[in-house]
Order: structure tokens, then C-alpha cells, then sequence
């Protein structure tokens, strides 16, 4: 019918719509999309079929939402408002189809996927893992705009909608059967006659039960919704993010009124995607697709991993390239050594896989190997022991040898050069950096570190390697720290000296907090270890002209070391920070404080860019938000100068350096930062 859907009838006189949107490898809802979809609606309602069936061409999902890169390019409130209301014209057309309509779900299916899905009578999933149903809007700063406020309240009940739309999180087809969100789920290979049978079978669509609807009762609304507000509150802070806070105002002021509901939803998304909250958190996901785009799967096809060092890091590398389908043995030197890593990989697998046949297959995939038999069958050598240069220049002496001449040989290390550890190798240039960051089943980013000399094969296959275990690739140059580190360690240890001024330590973590971190930066040391970060400060000192603080060096050697000692700047409880005695009046406001932090950060993340750490600013900042948490509403570091304005920034640090010292002296990048 046009270049993106197609229209079958078969023999039963149901209407087959295929979606596959046309050079794209995923099915998303741009205007152009949705006016094609709307005239081919319209085509089918005119030949009076039996039933519709939506499904889609592309092979891993059903309708990944909206096109985001139009929201990146919204003109003003109005014209948002008036794509809205068009858009529900569109799936009001499809919901009054004189005929049952079916949505058949295989692969992802979100956002204004979902919220078509919910649009037709039916919708069946496929149980496949790969199958994620969900409304991830609150991520990119707004909420359900395409009429899902009123469609999915109506089918699960308001709490349970409220609950999914709050969360952002995505369910697979099985619990999304359970939620009621679709009405069957199926293999794959019986999607198509599913379908089929929920068209001719004439059941009654879903909708939520009358007690499930209870909540959108007046006199309660409120109460409902303050309670889930606090509950919000408790995650995030509606200054920073406000969508889930207006989704509640939105429900608390319409529901029960569909006609209010669609209206609300039309004025509150359109306002709240012009805003700079929706549109840095807009910026961030286009970034994560940039950095996608850094590592292309069909470069290399690595079936076997053998990781060396069975501590925290290299087992939970281990685990997480089994979990993502490879085959991994891991070595240290003695048997003991890898149990403990084991009894972790099994727990991470109990937590991921629900079904019993993949939990007892990534078991089997996980082979201890204390002698390093797997080193001549791996396609990808991980070496992950602790940052010593000898110990790891003896260590690739002994794999070299063994490996499979086109194998990437990676290293873990955290901060240590690769000419310094590859100089006594055959072939320094197939030694590359993989450096993963903990916890590594959460922090989504990997540094792949090359230098002049490394094989550009090796960059390549390492970059395949990370998407192929769902990770983010960020190339990098290889310098002291690499980026993040490099950059992180200023606003740590700017953090220790705040400190030793005598500012309480909860006090400067509120104040990164307010500023939009996801952790305060002392929380932040004890948690990744105090030992690690004087290590890491020990060997960056020289670069970063900035002296370890005393303080740090004397907690690792009293042995408070944070969290895994239960001690160090603050005390350790079931594995919680205990911060008592918070002073709320202090000789630093919050801004002054979280400007000597985050200008520390910023004025080497200038020094990264003038020495050519990473390609350019906007890889800069998805390193930074992805490795660090940096606050993701401000859109990455360097994208908060030029929206502060780089000549404020620079005079600022002009005053810190005034009253602090040279450490905060302007770096000479900041030429080039217009």
C-alpha cells in the first residue's frame, strides 16, 4: 500500500497489516509513519474484512515507539500539542474499527508502540525473551501521550497503570499476561494463528474489573496520589524530573473523564517536552544510539570468552558474558579462588533468568579453568587481576603463546597505559582495553582503549565484542585514567578536601545530590572502595597536578576502606550508609559547593577533549553520564557549559582559583570550547 505497510487477506477474510518501516531497522512512529498508517486504516476499513491483524517485518521487535529524533526537534508547545491530538485522531480510527483488530507482538514493543497495541480489541506477545512491553517515557522526561493514560487505566486498573507509566521499566510477555497488559502470550512460531483465533473465537475485550477502577474515585483520587507522589519522591526530585510528578497531577485532575484525560495529555506532554529537562534527557538517548553505532555486531562473532581473575571484577565479567549467550572459562590461580566467583555468577543468573532450562544453560556455559585450557579456544582473553604491571606483563608471557592468532587479548586495567603493559609482548599492537565499570551487571558503559599502536582490527572486534554482551563502547585513548576515571577522580578528591576543610561529609554528598548525581561523591568513594580510589589517585597525581589528600591515605591505612570493611568516611549498615548528625548550616551553600565539585570534573573533562582522549564533546558526555551517573537531565557535562555559558564557567573558576588555589585554574582547552 505504501513503503511502509502492507495489507494481505487471507483465506478467512482477515487482514494481515505488516509494519516495516522503510530503511530503518526498527519500526518507529514518525509523523510520516503515522499519517501512511492512518490512509491505510482507512483503505481497510473500506474492504470490510473479518478481523485486522498489525504485525511487523522487522525480525527483533513489534514498534520500538515514537521516533525520538523528532521529539529532539519539537517547534514550541503548540506545534507538540497539535501532533498529539493528531495522533490520537489516528488510534481513535483504529479503536472504532467495526471489526476485531489484534496486535501481534514479537521483540519490543513500547512507548507509542504500546500504547498503539492498546488502541486494538487484542494483543498477543510472544514468550520469547527478547519481548519487552513497557512505557519508558518518564526516561526521556514526559509520560503516555498517545492516549496510554487512558487506555491502559481502563484495561489494568489505575494502580497497576500508574505503577508501569511511574517506573518506566519493561516487562516481557509473560508477566505482561499476568498484568493483564495482553490477553495471550504464545512461541513464536504460533504468534500468526494466535491471532488468528482471538479474531475468530468473538471473546469480549479486556478491561480492568470494577474494583480495579476504585482509586479514580473522587473522594480518594487524591490521597492515591499523594502517596504515590512520595513514593516518587523518594527516587527522584521533581525539580529535576518532573514527568512522573505531572502524570500524577494529570490522573488526580482527569481520571474517570477519557475526554478530560486525552485533552490533559495533550497540554501537559506538549509543555513538557519543550521543556530542558525532557529535551537533555532527549540528547541522552540519542547519545546511547550514537554510542550503539560505535560497535557493529557483524564485525566479529565471538562465541568463547576466557576471562583471568576470579575477584569481583573478572567474575562478574565472566557472569555477564555468559549471561549475554558466550561461553566463558575463567582462571585464576587455584580452584579456591574461582568458587567465590561462581557462587556470584549463580546468583546473578537466579536474578536475570526466571525459566529453569536458561538458568541451568548459563550454568553449564560458566567453566572454572584454573589452568587456562581455555585460552587456545577463546576468541576474546579478558585479563582482570589486580593493577600491578609486572604481575600482568608475566601473565600475557604466558597467554601469548596460546592464543588464536586473530583473538583479542584485552586488558581490565583501570588506569595503567597500554605501552607500558604491552612492551614486552610479540605483538603489542593486539592488546586492547576493555574496561568495564562496577557493579558491571548495572553500569552500562566500557571503555575501549587504543593507542597509536593498536591493531584497528582489534579496536573493531573489541568495540562488536561489547554490543554483542549489551554494552555501551566508548573509544578512548589510552592516557592516565582513560577518560572516565580521569575525570571522575577530580570531583572525588575535590570531595576528600571539602572534607578536611571541615565540611561534614553529608553535607557535601547533598549537595551533589542537589546538584543532580545520583550518589554524593564521598558515598560514592566508600562504595567503590577507599583503597581503589587512592590507588588510582596514587598513579594519576603526577597528571593531574592535585596531591592525594591525607585524609584518604590515612583511612586505607587505619583499614576503613568504606563499605566491604563496614568503615570509612561513614559507617556501614546492611550495606547502607549511616549519616548522622547532618549540620544544615554550613560556611558553603549547596551551590558553592557543588560548583568546586562539578567545575573540578568539567575543567578536565576540557583537558580530555584539547588532548584528544575521546573523538569529540558529544562522546565526552555519553562517557560521563554512562560511566558515572552524571546528572542525566543536564544533557552531560560539556552540554552544561555551553548551557551555563562557557565564559561564566571560565570566570567562575577564575574565582575558585582566586580562593582555592591553582587546582582550579582554567584548563588551555577551554580556548576551543566555543
Amino acid at each position: 500500500m505504501n513503503q511502509h505497510f502492507t495489507v494481505t487477506t487471507d483465506a478467512e477474510g482477515i487482514a494481515w497489516l505488516t509494519f516495516d518501516k522503510a530503511g530503518s531497522g526498527t519500526n518507529v512512529l514518525s509523523p510520516e509513519v503515522l499519517e501512511a498508517f492512518d490512509q491505510t486504516l482507512i483503505q481497510i476499513a473500506q474492504r470490510h474484512p473479518k478481523g485486522l491483524v498489525i504485525i511487523s517485518g522487522k525480525p527483533g521487535g513489534f514498534i520500538a515507539g515514537a521516533d525520538v529524533k523528532t521529539f529532539a526537534k519539537v517547534d514550541g508547545v503548540a506545534s507538540a500539542e497539535q501532533h498529539i491530538e493528531r495522533v490520537h485522531e489516528i488510534f481513535h480510527r483504529l479503536e472504532a474499527m467495526a471489526f476485531p483488530t489484534v496486535a501481534a507482538i514479537n521483540g519490543f514493543c513500547l512507548g507509542g508502540g504500546l500504547e498503539l497495541a492498546l488502541a486494538c480489541d487484542y494483543r498477543v506477545a510472544t514468550d520469547d525473551r527478547s519481548t519487552r512491553l513497557g512505557f519508558p517515557e518518564v526516561k526521556l522526561g514526559i509520560f503516555p501521550g498517545y492516549g496510554g493514560t487512558v487506555r491502559a487505566t481502563r484495561l489494568l486498573g489505575d494502580l497497576k497503570a500508574l505503577e508501569l507509566m511511574l517506573g518506566g521499566r519493561t516487562l516481557d510477555g509473560r508477566k505482561a499476561r499476568r498484568m493483564g497488559l495482553v490477553d495471550l502470550t504464545v512461541p513464536k512460531r504460533q504468534l500468526r494463528a494466535a491471532a488468528t483465533g482471538l479474531i475468530t473465537e468473538g471473546r469480549t475485550p479486556a478491561q480492568a474489573a470494577w474494583w480495579q477502577r476504585l482509586p479514580t474515585a473522587s473522594p480518594i483520587r487524591p490521597l492515591v496520589s499523594h502517596l504515590l507522589a512520595r513514593q516518587v519522591g523518594k527516587r527522584v526530585r521533581q525539580v529535576h524530573y518532573p514527568a512522573p510528578f505531572e502524570l500524577l497531577a494529570h490522573w488526580r485532575e482527569t481520571a474517570g473523564d477519557a475526554a478530560a484525560m486525552y485533552d490533559g495529555e495533550a497540554r501537559r506532554v506538549a509543555r513538557l517536552i519543550n521543556a530542558s529537562n525532557a529535551q537533555n534527557l532527549i540528547r541522552v538517548f540519542m547519545l546511547q544510539d550514537r554510542l550503539k553505532t560505535e560497535g557493529d555486531k557483524a564485525d566479529f562473532q565471538p562465541r568463547h570468552v576466557h576471562v583471568v581473575g576470579g575477584g569481583v571484577m573478572g567474575g562478574d565479567i565472566a557472569a555477564w558474558c555468559v549471561l549475554n549467550g558466550m561461553r566463558v572459562t575463567l582462571q585464576d590461580r587455584a580452584p579456591v579462588y574461582l568458587s567465590r566467583a561462581v557462587k556470584r555468577a549463580h546468583t546473578l543468573f537466579k536474578r536475570k533468568l526466571k525459566r529453569r532450562h536458561e538458568m541451568r544453560s548459563a550454568v553449564d556455559r560458566l567453566m572454572p579453568d584454573h589452568r587456562g585450557n581455555g585460552v587456545a579456544i577463546a576468541d576474546v582473553v579478558i585479563e582482570a587481576i589486580f593493577e600491578d604491571v609486572d604481575a600482568k606483563r608475566a601473565l600475557y608471557a604466558e597467554l601469548e603463546p596460546r592464543m588464536k592468532p586473530d583473538a583479542v587479548l584485552a586488558t581490565n586495567t583501570s588506569s595503567i597505559p597500554l605501552t607500558v603493559l604491552g612492551e614486552q609482548l610479540d605483538r603489542p599492537e593486539r592488546l586492547v582495553g576493555l574496561h568495564f565499570f562496577n557493579p558491571v551487571a548495572k553500569m552500562p558503559l566500557v571503555e575501549i582503549v587504543h593507542d597509536t599502536h593498536t591493531d584497528t582490527q582489534m579496536i573493531t572486534r573489541a568495540a562488536a565484542f561489547t554490543r554483542h554482551i549489551g554494552k555501551l563502547p566508548l573509544k578512548v585513548r589510552s592516557s592516565p585514567g582513560f577518560l572516565v576515571n580521569r575525570i571522575l577522580m577530580p570531583y572525588l578528591l575535590e570531595a576528600v578536601e571539602l572534607v578536611e576543610e571541615g565540611i561534614e561529609a553529608p553535607v557535601v554528598d547533598r549537595a551533589a545530590v542537589a546538584f543532580g548525581m545520583p550518589m554524593g561523591p564521598i558515598e560514592l568513594a566508600d562504595t567503590v572502595g577507599l583503597d581503589i580510589c587512592l590507588s588510582v589517585a596514587e598513579k594519576m597525581a603526577a597528571a593531574l597536578h592535585n596531591p592525594v589528600p591525607e585524609r584518604l591515605k590515612q583511612l586505607v591505612e587505619d583499614g576503613n576502606l568504606g563499605r566491604k570493611s563496614g568503615q570509612g568516611f561513614y559507617a556501614w549498615e546492611k550495606d547502607h550508609a549511616v549519616k548522622k548528625g547532618t549540620v544544615e548550616e554550613t560556611a558553603l551553600s549547596d551551590e558553592d559547593i557543588s560548583d568546586r565539585l562539578i567545575l573540578r570534573l568539567i575543567n578536565e573533562a576540557v583537558a580530555c577533549l584539547r588532548e584528544g582522549v575521546v573523538e569529540d564533546e558529544d562522546l565526552l558526555d555519553a562517557g560521563v553520564i554512562f560511566g558515572t551517573g552524571f546528572a542525566p537531565f543536564r544533557g552531560g557535562p560539556m552540554h552544561y557549559v555551553h548551557s551555563r555559558g562557557s565564559d561564566a564557567v571560565q570566570r567562575r573558576l577564575g574565582e575558585l582559583e582566586n580562593r582555592y588555589g591553582e587546582h582550579f585554574h582554567a584548563d588551555t582547552g577551554w580556548g576551543a570550547i566555543a
